[in-house]
C-alpha cells in the first residue's frame, strides 16, 4: 500500500478539503496526511510549506504527493526532498523555475483562457460567486462548511517569491484535468500539463473541487496510479 501526501489549494478549507478522499483511500488500505499549511505568518515561504509536509512523512511505503490548485507550487518541493513514486497535479498550478505564484497567472495566459471560456458559457467561468465558480457541483452542505474551515491566506512572501527549484523533480508526474472546472478551463489545463510537464493529462468530470464533489472517483483514480 501507499502513502498519499495531500496538499490543499486556496479557498477550499485547508487540509479539511481532503477529508472525504482520506476516508476513501484509507478504506483501500492506504495511509494519508493532509495538513493545513498556512499559519497566518506572513514570513512563511513556499519552502516552509514544503517543510510542514515533509515533517509529517514517516513511512517506508511508496509515496505519492498530490496537489490541488495553489498546492502545485508546494508539491514539487516535497517530491524533491523525499523519495516519491508519483507527483499528481489535480487541476493545479504548475510552476516554472523562478516564477512566482503572482506571476503565474499572466505567464500562463490564464486571463485570456477565462475570457474565452466565459464567452462560450455565458459567464459561468470566472464567476465571482464561489457557489457558481468554485462549488457549483459540490453538495451545498459541504460547500457551506468551507468558509469556517478556511485558514489564513498564503503569505505574501510565498505568493511573491520566485519558485526556488532550478527544474522540476525527476519524479514521474501526472495531471488530472477537471473538465467542468470554472476557475481553470479544461483546455487551459490540458495545455498547461503538456507545456510544463510534457504529459497528456487524465480527465475527471468535475468542477474545481473534486475532493468534495467526486471523492470516490478521484480516490479511485489516485489508487490506480499505485503499484
Amino acid at each position: 500500500m501507499s502513502t498519499f501526501a495531500l496538499i490543499h489549494g486556496a479557498g477550499v478549507g485547508g487540509g479539511w478539503f481532503w477529508h472525504l478522499i482520506e476516508a476513501e483511500l484509507r478504506a483501500l488500505g492506504h495511509t494519508t496526511i493532509a495538513p493545513t499549511l498556512w499559519t497566518g505568518d506572513d514570513t512563511d515561504t513556499l519552502s516552509d510549506y514544503a517543510d510542514a509536509v515533509v515533517n509529517l512523512i514517516d513511512t517506508s511505503d511508496e509515496l505519492f504527493v498530490v496537489a490541488h490548485s495553489f498546492g502545485g507550487f508546494t508539491a514539487p518541493l516535497v517530491a524533491e526532498r523525499v523519495p516519491t513514486a508519483g507527483l499528481v497535479y489535480v487541476t493545479a498550478m504548475v510552476p516554472r523555475p523562478g516564477e512566482s505564484p503572482a506571476d503565474w497567472w499572466e505567464n500562463t495566459g490564464f486571463p485570456e483562457a477565462v475570457r474565452s471560456q466565459a464567452a462560450k458559457d455565458g459567464g459561468l467561468t470566472g464567476a465571482s460567486d464561489p457557489y457558481v465558480g468554485y462549488f457549483h457541483d459540490v453538495p451545498k452542505q459541504l460547500a457551506d462548511q468551507v468558509e469556517g474551515k478556511e485558514p489564513s491566506p498564503p503569505s505574501n512572501t510565498a505568493y511573491y517569491e520566485p519558485w526556488p527549484l532550478d527544474a522540476h523533480p525527476a519524479t514521474p508526474a501526472r495531471y488530472i484535468v477537471c473538465t467542468e472546472d470554472r476557475l481553470f478551463p479544461a483546455a487551459f489545463q490540458r495545455q498547461l500539463a503538456y507545456d510544463r510537464l510534457g504529459v497528456t493529462a487524465d480527465e475527471l468530470r468535475s468542477g474545481h473541487c473534486p475532493a468534495l464533489s467526486r471523492p470516490a472517483e478521484l480516490a479511485a483514480m489516485l489508487n490506480s496510479y499505485t503499484s
